[in-house]
């Protein structure tokens, strides 16, 4: 099976401050003809002031988003506006839902084999890697990335490659670009 070249992108943080803490939070896709996305997410801070949840077992786990975590948002069809979105966790832990449309009727998809997630820790980074298999899942070539970074302090800082709302607001259809 052969692949694109990745595509890297660097997200940006709601607030033009960020939290002073992240220096960048850069994210490299490869979608392989078949449907498996390689996502591959770095976070660049002074690591020692953020809150990066402890590794668990893989598993499907809801409310990442209160934490660290990275999200992607790929849309289902080329004319509609029903989506998917993953949430990945330092943790490992993972979480994928299905939307009808812009916030409607998110519902839990049960995959035949889950996402596999990697989590690896440098000095002044850290680098989460994601493998979801999407065969057979109908989606277009439109998508949103973005990242949740929780401060020593419990603060939020919410990143995208685009933000369109006046607050955080990552389902939101016009974040989606074409992949």
């Amino acid at each position: 099976m052969t692949s694109r070249l990745p595509r890297r992108f660097s997200l940006r943080p709601f607030t033009p401050s960020g939290f002073g803490i992240v220096r960048a939070l850069d994210v490299q896709v490869e979608e392989p003809v078949q449907g498996t996305f390689t996502l591959r997410y770095t976070l660049y801070a002074d690591l020692s002031r953020l809150r990066i949840p402890a590794t668990r077992s893989p598993r499907h786990t809801d409310e990442l988003w209160k934490h660290t975590c990275f999200e992607m948002f790929v849309r289902k069809w080329p004319d509609s506006l029903a989506y998917y979105e993953l949430n990945v966790s330092p943790s490992t832990e993972w979480a994928l839902y299905t939307f009808d449309d812009y916030h409607q009727n998110g519902a839990q998809v049960h995959l035949s084999t889950p996402p596999r997630v990697h989590f690896t820790r440098e000095p002044d980074r850290l680098h989460l890697d994601v493998r979801l298999d999407m065969h057979g899942l109908p989606h277009a070539r439109r998508m949103a990335l973005s990242a949740v970074v929780e401060d020593d302090n419990g603060d939020l800082s919410h990143w995208a490659l685009k933000h369109v709302s006046p607050k955080p607001d990552f389902h939101h259809p016009d974040s989606f670009i074409a992949m």
